[in-house]
């Protein structure tokens, strides 16, 4: 088992993305192409976005610091450290509304039925 200090590389990611010219830094910390899971730490600055994308499936946003907006069309969510949205299944952007660390997890493949 391994045991990774979210708090640390939160710190190590958000200095990585001020010091970015796109404003961001990120991270897997766990999963990728063998896995059914992945977890990635998004870190971006303050005004920063990542754009608009499509959606990665079933996921969910974990604010670990700072504050961020998800906006999915017509539809925004605001949320701060300790909260947790889920992903629309649709085209959405993410920005920091003050510097921010996000914890993006994503099911990678659908679950077998039984």
């Amino acid at each position: 088992m391994t045991a990774t200090s979210l708090t640390a590389l939160a710190e190590s990611q958000l200095t990585a993305a001020r010091e970015a010219s796109a404003g961001r830094a990120a991270v897997t910390v766990y999963g990728g192409q063998e896995h059914d899971l992945r977890q990635t730490l998004i870190a971006l600055a303050d005004g920063r976005a990542l754009g608009e994308h499509e959606s990665p499936g079933e996921a969910t946003l974990q604010v670990l610091r700072g504050r961020v907006r998800l906006q999915a069309g017509e539809d925004t969510w605001e949320a701060a450290a300790g909260e947790l949205l889920v992903v629309p299944d649709a085209r959405h952007d993410l920005a920091a509304l003050e510097d921010a660390v996000v914890l993006l997890t994503v099911a990678t493949s659908a679950i077998p039925a039984h």
